[in-house]
């Protein structure tokens, strides 16, 4: 129905083209101003939180187990959507301000950070515990075993999951229109109300969304390529 009567209106299917090549630099320019720059910021302050949280769950201390188990509770248990409108709408009611990026990066990076501190934890449990006790034999400490032995190998088996986290975040971004970011989606919203295409415009954006993600699904293959070449057949 949607092309017949383009074929029908010629006026309005060059008017639909011009409106796409009009809006394709702002939402180009959208996603990587704020949707990935937000996804990156956002993905690396998430995995040093990810991993803190996951040495405190395998950790013997009682009171960081509990602390940790808490945080990954609430974040799981609430929905993103929901974290971000009480830091960006519900802080100021207490005095206090964030605007609206930062508001952004601390919601995704907490969110961030309790899911893939299950997958680190889960990579670092992989890891044989003859590997630990080899370590200590040679005299390493807990924190140098850590540090040169169980992380980089628990870092290559947690790749994959990570991988797919971090292209599931740039879609997540468009959850921060809801708090005035002018990310992608954003600018899609107002482009779609100020030309009263938003078919024609969030297919665009999808279409961004899409293609980005294939390459990052791209990147990520060529990465497990390589890391698997450093596996013992």
């Amino acid at each position: 129905m949607f092309l017949s009567n383009l074929f029908d209106n010629p006026e309005r299917a060059a008017r639909l083209i011009e409106i796409a090549q009009s809006s394709f630099l702002p939402l180009v320019k959208g996603a990587f101003t704020y949707t990935l720059s937000l996804t990156v910021i956002s993905f690396v302050l998430g995995l040093i939180l990810a991993i803190l949280t996951a040495l405190a769950r395998i950790s013997g201390v009682k009171v960081l187990q509990g602390i940790a188990r808490f945080y990954v509770s609430i974040i799981r248990g609430t929905p993103l959507l929901v974290q971000l409108f009480i830091i960006f709408y519900g802080m100021p009611s207490i005095g206090i301000t964030i605007d609206p990026f930062p508001s952004a990066i601390i919601g995704f990076s907490l969110n961030v950070g309790a899911y893939c501190s299950e997958i680190v934890r889960a990579a670092i449990l992989s890891i044989p515990k003859g590997q630990w006790e080899a370590a200590y034999s040679i005299g390493m400490s807990y924190p140098q075993a850590l540090l040169r032995i169980i992380l980089p190998q628990a870092a290559r088996v947690s790749v994959p999951p990570l991988s797919n986290s971090f292209i599931s975040l740039v879609k997540d971004t468009s959850l921060a229109a809801s708090i005035l970011v002018a990310e992608m989606f954003r600018k899609a919203q107002e482009i779609a109300a100020r030309t009263f295409e938003p078919l024609l415009v969030y297919i665009e954006a999808a279409l961004i969304y899409w293609i980005i993600c294939m390459f990052l699904s791209f990147l990520q293959d060529k990465l497990e390529h390589r890391l698997d070449r450093y596996v013992s057949k």
